[in-house]
């Protein structure tokens, strides 16, 4: 009985012991190196453009991915599509105002992960996404290699509020319409 007793301990130290060298290890953004790209289409076309990244981690154990948080300062989006006087400027005032992201009110967005699953390198990132005050859940796929997350994914805009030109609200826009989702384009380095 005693040896049951002490084998089991014996055990018990050693789960410890081993749980103990298991550590996450979170890496900062450097986000001056890596980018956000944006994609909006409409009936008639698209328009794209960048975003910055304010600051941002990700958490890794034993080279995995397990978690991270991003802020994206939404002050920052650009219209790269158009050229400066030819409807760049307007498009990018009418993307700050209340209509799309209001940023006057709405500085920042940010994303927290929730949930990793995945090895190796090729991950299913779940987490929530805040913008405009509104928090959402988002799932997408997430390569990580190197020094270098990349990741390709789709907002509902109307999850957010955004509902200007959104067919889904607005009868009769015909071709003045705005589809509902858009893309982002993401490299992240850290």
């Amino acid at each position: 009985m005693k040896k049951n007793i002490l084998n089991s301990a014996v055990i018990v130290v050693l789960a410890l012991s081993f749980a103990s060298f298991t550590t996450i290890l979170k890496k900062e953004l450097k986000v001056k190196e890596s980018t956000i790209t944006w994609k909006g289409h409409k009936v008639t076309g698209s328009h794209e453009g960048n975003i910055s990244l304010t600051d941002g981690t990700l958490s890794f154990e034993d080279d995995q991915l397990v978690g991270g948080n991003f802020t994206i300062d939404m002050t920052s989006i650009t219209v790269t599509d158009l050229q400066a006087g030819k409807g760049k400027e307007k498009l990018e005032g009418h993307l700050k105002s209340d209509d799309f992201f209001g940023t006057e009110n709405h500085e920042q967005a940010t994303f927290n992960i929730t949930d990793v699953k995945g090895t190796n390198g090729d991950y299913t990132v779940t987490g929530d996404l805040s913008i405009k005050g509104k928090t959402n859940p988002i799932t997408f796929n997430m390569n990580v290699s190197d020094d270098t997350a990349t990741a390709n994914l789709k907002v509902d805009r109307t999850k957010y509020d955004i509902k200007y030109g959104s067919a889904s609200f607005i009868d009769g826009l015909k071709d003045k319409a705005i589809y509902d989702e858009f893309d982002l384009n993401v490299i992240l380095k850290f």
